[in-house]
């Protein structure tokens, strides 16, 4: 089937034997804690995806990525998400090193040679909750930062080997500024508690990660121009183009994998495959064309705007395709097997991912009326 070819064929090219590894096992499986899906992504070399060339990774451009993720999602939905803020924190940490100490080079290599993954303490779950203020704090003792508050979700809470967290840090004037702790994650103070509750995408590892008194070396700390006014800087900019197009590329592989069980349902030939393949394919398309956009022009808050579009369209495209793949299937798919209904309700979840659609109604309005671009 050409359905998915050109994304399995990503994926094989980065992450040779995962597409067949993970349709091994059965959907529930793959989708339960622990999942044998993040030791498969492991043994295929998927955490230095975005790792670049030079520091022993695999180099691939956003314009690849996206299409791996996509064919990652239509195996293993928990798997998406979970590398979605793997990679994210790979391409933040990768922004980085353009300005930073050198250490972030070194840890992208140790990164792709021991195939290490990264947990995300960025976007907050709480609704309402503005994602550029965490709810962790950083504090200067001597020559040591101090950081204590939790992250809740934490996708690969439980598989990490570092956590990459944004933290509230106050300058040298007293203002609260954003920045980037990279913590081991066996340094002391961190706990993981348990936190999702439901057995959709139970296998992303999506539990609570609390810090108590967690001490770092200074140079484990990224310093940024963001302030209270949640005007992202270049490295947040960097960071949320990645993580929407990701995460929106994971989703349509989800929604996808319930497009291919109808296209390949028993007497389904000869029905035209249009209502079920346009929308998520043309969302698909409006990905690719910001991936590709980021390989030559800025990336500046216009580009962004672009991703958020792109994301949003799909999860409406999401919305439509569902439904009518569900209705094609039929009563009797539905009975005798869940898998259809919990990709259904799986893909539904980059509605709840910030920035939220209504959260950023205020804020993309005042773009295009001229102002900067805030992120709610």
């Amino acid at each position: 089937m050409n359905f998915l070819h050109c994304e399995r064929s990503a994926l094989e090219t980065f992450m040779p034997g995962l597409d067949a590894a993970l349709a091994r096992y059965p959907l529930e499986e793959l989708e339960r804690a622990p999942s044998p899906a993040i030791r498969e992504f492991r043994a295929a070399g998927g955490p230095k995806l975005l790792v670049p060339a030079q520091n022993a990774g695999s180099g691939a451009t956003a314009l690849q990525a996206v299409r791996v993720q996509r064919a990652v999602g239509a195996r293993c939905p928990s798997l998406a998400v979970a590398t979605t803020m793997h990679h994210f924190s790979i391409a933040g940490l990768v922004q980085a090193a353009t300005y930073g100490s050198g250490l972030e080079g070194l840890l992208l290599e140790a990164i792709a040679r021991d195939g290490m993954l990264l947990a995300s303490g960025f976007a907050e779950g709480n609704t309402g909750q503005n994602i550029l203020r965490p709810h962790i704090t950083a504090q200067r003792r001597g020559d040591r930062i101090v950081l204590n508050g939790s992250k809740m979700p934490c996708s690969l809470s439980r598989s990490m080997d570092l956590l990459t967290a944004s933290v509230v840090l106050k300058d040298e004037d007293g203002v609260d500024r954003l920045a980037v702790a990279l913590v081991p994650a066996r340094t002391p103070g961190i706990e993981v508690r348990p936190f999702w509750g439901t057995p959709i995408l139970a296998g992303a590892e999506s539990d609570e990660v609390v810090l108590t008194e967690v001490e770092i070396d200074p140079q484990m700390l990224v310093l940024t121009d963001v302030t209270a006014d949640g005007v992202p800087d270049a490295l947040n900019v960097a960071g949320f183009l990645w993580f929407e197009l990701l995460l929106t590329a994971g989703y349509l592989g989800v929604a996808s994998a319930l497009v291919e069980r109808v296209l390949a349902r028993p007497g389904g030939g000869g029905v035209d495959p249009t209502p079920f393949t346009v929308d998520v394919e043309a969302a698909m398309l409006a990905v690719e064309g910001v991936a590709r956009a980021m390989e030559g022009e800025e990336w500046s808050d216009r580009l962004l705007v672009a991703a958020l579009m792109a994301r949003y369209a799909a999860q409406d495209a999401i919305a439509r395709t569902t439904r009518t793949c569900l209705a094609a299937l039929g009563g009797m798919a539905f009975i005798g097997s869940p898998e259809g209904s919990y990709l259904a309700a799986a893909a539904a979840g980059l509605t709840f991912h910030p920035p939220s659609r209504n959260r950023m109604a205020g804020p993309l309005r005042d773009f295009l009326d001229g102002r900067p671009l805030r992120i709610g």
